[in-house]
């Protein structure tokens, strides 16, 4: 299983002597538990380079996991423990037909009184959580809502791309008081296989008390990342 995961986290076939370093095993050890891998299809060595490769028994197995994840119960999962050991309100945003939209709603103590209820529609632009599906999801499928926005915020084309590389950069989006007055919403996103916003992990709180949340918000999005690894995000 050692040997499997050092082959899954290369970024590319690896030679024998990588692969034994990274186990930390004597290197006739590992060509002996790669043989066998390579008998049942786990992994695979190319022919020109001798280097070792997931097989495709392993690709076979990967995408079965990947089909019976259910990410929204993972979110479920995490999030109500998060919520009730820290108190933070959490949206959690898909993208639907009309733009970002609140699927989830997880409240905090104390309960913030807002017009953001399930399915609510966030603007895309000037929302925390439509900035990162900006960033996150192909431009292809926010292309014809973000014509629309910009033409009633007359924004140009470059304010948009310097919105997706900012948030691509930071990992998150931050928003107060645009979408509601006296609001603060810091937005990370749950992220699939090939990178692409599944979902968005929105902590809600005043702006009165957001200095002595931060510790929490950065706590939602490490867990963000962990769900993103069950959803079958690589990190790389």
């Amino acid at each position: 299983m050692r040997i499997l995961e050092a082959l899954g986290a290369g970024v590319g076939a690896s030679s024998l002597g990588a692969i034994a370093q990274v186990v930390g095993m004597p290197a006739p050890q590992v060509h002996r538990y790669l043989q066998s891998l390579i008998t049942s299809g786990m992994a695979r060595q190319d022919a020109a380079s001798g280097r070792y490769e997931l097989g495709s028994a392993a690709l076979r197995l990967g995408l079965v996991a990947l089909a019976r994840t259910n990410v929204f119960k993972i979110v479920d999962r995490v999030m109500d423990g998060f919520v009730e050991r820290t108190g933070q309100t959490v949206q959690i945003s898909a993208f639907g037909p009309l733009g970002p939209t609140i699927v989830r709603l997880f409240n905090g103590r104390p309960a913030l009184l807002t017009t953001l209820n399930l399915g609510t529609v966030l603007p895309l632009s000037t929302s925390a959580t439509g900035r990162v599906f900006l960033a996150f999801i192909p431009e292809s499928e926010t292309a014809d809502l973000m014509n629309a926005e910009r033409e009633h915020l007359s924004m140009d084309t470059s304010s948009v791309d310097e919105i997706r590389a900012a948030v691509r950069t930071d990992g998150k989006a931050v928003e107060t008081g645009t979408v509601i007055p006296g609001l603060h919403a810091t937005a990370y996103p749950i992220l699939d296989l090939q990178g692409r916003a599944t979902l968005v992990a929105t902590a809600v709180v005043s702006e009165a008390v957001q200095g002595c949340r931060q510790e929490t918000i950065a706590e939602l999005g490490t867990l963000c990342g962990h769900i993103s690894a069950e959803n079958g995000w690589l990190g790389v």
